[in-house]
């Protein structure tokens, strides 16, 4: 695909005018064994992709290139990525949570770009649903992380269905301590590494919350009171019961928060990010299953109810928030006779006063759920015309928009929510009638 086609559809379907130096580093390269180093919201999504698509011929000849990334939410930001930048080529994806039979079902036009976790594609490659023999770009995202969950050995079987593999590309956040012997091209790779090259931002602020006990449920109430009552906060806890009781505790009081979790289904883990991101649930409860692969933009406050098991956690947790030069802080909730690890640290300490009364902490937008979708013929520009036009709203009262398989989100303003549902149940949109309802958190 010729950079300039790449460049425009960046501009146009994404709306990012100049690549940052990472990116125009990657649209330069001339390797076709690729090993890129880069901090987590550093763009190198966007990066790899453009290195990708520079590689590929003309679509329509079979599954070319293949993304493999460790985590369900992980593949389909890369998929979100992939698609507008790589128009005119097909792309899926492939991962667990969803029916298998959908995903066969979208094999029936070839695609040209399979972006899979790496279980769900060798899944794939043993029923003998998809064709790698062809694939002559690979791309391994998040190339340690897949290691230290375990995923190597499938990796490894996927490769080998490769036989025309020319291409090669691994990202990864720290410099590899050796190269996989497996993976064909790799010894020679040439290593774009942004670690140090990229300006440092500056630290984040990270502060100490003291609780009085050792239950910190009413010190997580009274710091999220007293955080500004537009920004974003994601609560990471160690457990799935605790981010469940945390969770129930806070709606109880009247916050406005989701929940996240490996327990979820994986429609409930989309919809709770969706709500976060676009101001329905400003609150986010997760495990550590959120603290790496969420990349949502303008997260304000990372907040450790639960001290992280490990440095590792402790960097991704506070990774969420100050993502590509934004401001934000971390907060340390710590009860009396709590062991701290010597990686936790602060750089002062912090009392919220008593919660107010009335909880200030309100909703400004809700979430509308559509029950068509992408493979309805439905886009976003569908559902803005429809809320404009049917809904009775300004087109600047039509907040983000999320259109899925068979499915779509929109945000709107909360004090309309039921107005609007109430005035377009009667209405079809593009033709085809639609169920539409408010959705509620988890």
């Amino acid at each position: 695909m010729k950079l300039n086609l790449i460049t425009e559809n960046i501009r146009q379907k994404l709306g990012i005018a100049e690549l940052n130096a990472m990116q125009k580093r990657m649209a330069q390269a001339e390797a076709r064994s690729m090993i890129l180093l880069a901090p987590t919201g550093s763009g190198k999504t966007l990066a790899f992709t453009i290195a990708m698509l520079r590689l590929l011929g003309k679509p329509g000849r079979g599954v070319r290139a293949v993304v493999i990334a460790p985590s369900r939410e992980l593949v389909m930001q890369i998929a979100d990525v992939v698609r507008p930048v790589a128009a005119g080529y097909k792309t899926v994806a492939f991962y667990g949570g969803h029916p298998m039979q959908e995903e066969v079902r979208s094999l029936s036009v070839v695609p040209d770009i399979i972006v899979a976790t790496p279980g769900r594609l060798l899944d794939h490659i043993n029923r003998k649903t998809v064709d790698l023999s062809e694939v002559s770009v690979l791309v391994l995202d998040e190339y340690d992380k897949s290691l230290e969950l375990g995923f190597e050995d499938e990796m490894k079987k996927v490769t080998r269905s490769m036989c025309a593999l020319t291409g090669v590309i691994l990202t990864s956040a720290t410099r590899l301590k050796e190269m996989p012997k497996w993976l064909p091209l790799a010894a020679g790779a040439e290593v774009v590494d942004f670690t140090a090259g990229v300006t440092e931002a500056a630290p984040v602020p990270k502060v100490n919350v003291e609780s009085p006990a050792r239950d910190k449920l009413d010190t997580l109430v009274d710091l999220l009171t007293a955080l500004p009552v537009t920004g974003k906060a994601i609560v990471f806890v160690n457990h799935r019961d605790a981010a469940e009781r945390i969770h129930k505790r806070l709606t109880d009081y009247g916050l406005p928060a989701g929940l996240y979790h490996g327990g979820l289904d994986q429609p409930e883990r989309e919809n709770a990010v969706e709500m976060l991101e676009n101001d329905t649930t400003p609150i986010l409860v997760s495990t550590d299953l959120g603290a790496r692969g969420l990349d949502i933009a303008g997260v304000d406050s990372v907040i450790h109810y639960h001290l992280p098991p490990t440095a590792e956690s402790w960097t991704h947790r506070n990774g969420r928030t100050a993502r590509q030069g934004a401001e934000g802080t971390v907060y340390v909730i710590t009860a009396e006779g709590e062991d701290i690890p010597e990686y936790v640290e602060w750089d002062r300490a912090w009392r919220p006063a008593e919660a107010p009364a009335v909880c200030p902490r309100r909703p400004y937008m809700a979430t509308l759920y559509f029950n068509v979708g992408k493979k309805e013929k439905i886009s976003r520009g569908d559902i803005a015309g429809f809320l404009i036009a049917k809904g009775g709203l300004a087109p600047d009262e039509v907040g983000r928009i999320a259109v899925r398989d068979h499915c779509a989100l929109a945000a709107v303003p909360a004090d309309k929510a039921r107005q609007v549902v109430k005035t377009v149940q009667a209405e079809k949109i593009k033709g085809k009638r639609a169920r539409i309802t408010r959705l509620q958190a988890s």
